[in-house]
């Protein structure tokens, strides 16, 4: 790899996320926060003096004047270093308001990775701190390198190498001739759509700082919200557009700018995966209303409502919760932890294994047996009228391997030092899939991760991160390959 490659485009990546802390600065001047101001002064200032020295310190780097020929193994550093360091500067700001630092750490891994669970026990802070915990999920959900190839030249050409880096899902899949008009299309429906939710939200009763919060942490499939009890204290009215908003926070963007510039929203509805995952996320719900209406003697009404809501919440790793479901009866938490492990769509906000990649799996094992009927047949795997390449369906069952032995090793780790294997099954799964809360009282969806060990909170930081960056990118770096630095 080449080093001043690296330094430039790191250093510009910095620069401008020092940038993004004006925003929580005029929430500070609005609600008249002055206190509130310094954290994220100090950051910018921080972030921009970094980026600043990197330039100066690295030789070379000051003459590049573009990146459009960086590499892939190039890339997948750059974004994988970005995202440590963007969750760095993101944790400066709750040391300034009274978190411990691995709290803090927590607190803004959880945030930028749009996990959604929290360390905090108190919600007596000011506004600008509310406004950054969703505004960093929203920054999160569509991807901050993905935001830069949409706005920034720099990132115009090289973008390639970045998006298929970040972007989540086992497909590289761009939609225009140029992947700066891709991420840009992206950002546009994700934009779009949060606008649309805050003016719903709005219009139903919502104060507009609530609004505003619910909008980017919807759909971003982050979670955090500036109320203690989420959003059990709002009207169904309300829990019902929000249930809209997440579904489709974890439905596949490409898909639905399709669908959206064309003005035919049955154009949905063609596409595998996501009738797959309207299915699932229907009988899911339906099973579960069904439960709460006979195991919890909820009323008709209720029983849809947080059937739905609940379902549409974990489904899109968005952690939102109507009520606190750790204490429904066992068939109903098993139906929301079958849920949390079957995931999003690719292209979305929303973590998990994506639909995509079971509806894989289990066309893979069906070829699998086929052939053990008919060992001469050739079985052409498709998704669509997409015929999937071998080098996709065996990366696709590398990756469920390790996804999987992650959440393993994670939780072997947790239960050792928890002593308890509910939240070290749980907790690894909801941190590897960027879900938030679990099932359980400890860390549920009235709980907080606050009282668990510094190990556990390490452990499950490193699985928020690994898992935002599907795992691929973040295991590249433990390869002594990639770190053969060349000048130039």
């Amino acid at each position: 790899m080449r080093l001043t490659y690296l330094a430039y485009t790191f250093s510009l990546a910095i620069m401008y996320f020092s940038i993004v802390m004006i925003f929580p600065i005029v929430v500070a001047l609005f609600y008249h926060e002055t206190t509130a101001i310094m954290p994220f002064v100090v950051t910018a200032a921080t972030a921009m003096l970094i980026s600043i020295t990197i330039r100066k310190t690295i030789k070379g780097t000051e003459q590049i004047k573009s990146i459009n020929d960086i590499r892939k193994s190039e890339g997948l550093c750059v974004v994988t270093f970005c995202w440590f360091f963007a969750a760095i500067f993101a944790s400066i700001p709750y040391l300034f308001f009274g978190l411990t630092p691995v709290n803090a750490l927590f607190e803004a891994v959880s945030g930028i990775t749009t996990t959604g669970a929290t360390t905090l026990t108190t919600f007596d802070y000011p506004h600008a701190m509310f406004f950054w915990r969703s505004f960093t999920q929203w920054l999160g959900g569509m991807g901050i390198i993905v935001l830069f190839i949409a706005i920034l030249p720099q990132f115009a050409i090289a973008g390639r190498q970045l998006f298929f880096a970040e972007a989540p899902g086992p497909t590289e899949e761009k939609f225009t001739p140029r992947i700066k008009s891709t991420a840009a299309a992206l950002w546009k429906v994700y934009a779009g759509l949060t606008l649309v939710e805050f003016i719903a939200l709005r219009y139903c009763g919502m104060d507009g700082f609530s609004a505003l919060c619910h909008s980017f942490s919807s759909l971003s499939g982050g979670g955090f919200s500036p109320n203690q009890t989420s959003i059990a204290e709002y009207s169904h009215t309300i829990m019902w557009i929000i249930t809209f908003f997440m579904f489709f926070a974890g439905a596949n963007f490409n898909l639905q700018y399709k669908a959206w510039s064309k003005l035919n929203p049955f154009l949905l509805f063609k596409n595998e995966e996501f009738k797959v995952y309207f299915s699932v996320v229907f009988v899911i719900a339906i099973l579960l209303t069904c439960s709460l209406f006979t195991n919890m003697h909820y009323a008709a009404g209720a029983s849809f409502v947080h059937s739905f809501f609940n379902v549409a919440s974990l489904v899109s790793s968005t952690g939102f919760c109507s009520v606190d479901y750790a204490k429904w009866d066992y068939v109903s938490r098993i139906l929301l932890f079958a849920i949390m492990l079957f995931g999003s769509c690719a292209s979305s906000a929303g973590g998990g294994l994506k639909v995509t990649r079971w509806l894989l799996v289990f066309k893979i094992m069906k070829s699998e047996m086929m052939k053990i009927l008919h060992p001469k047949a050739v079985y052409n795997i498709k998704i669509g009228n997409y015929s999937v390449p071998k080098e996709i369906l065996y990366q696709t069952m590398m990756f469920v391997s390790f996804y999987f032995a992650f959440i393993v090793l994670s939780a072997f780790i947790i239960a050792i030092v928890e002593q308890d294997t509910v939240v070290a099954i749980i907790g690894s799964v909801a941190a590897v899939g960027n879900i938030g809360p679990g099932l359980g009282h400890v860390i549920g969806p009235m709980g907080s991760f606050a009282d668990l060990d510094v190990i556990t909170k390490t452990i499950l930081i490193i699985d928020m991160i690994a898992g935002r960056l599907e795992l691929i990118p973040f295991l590249v770096l433990f390869q002594k390959d990639l770190w053969t630095f060349k000048k130039g």
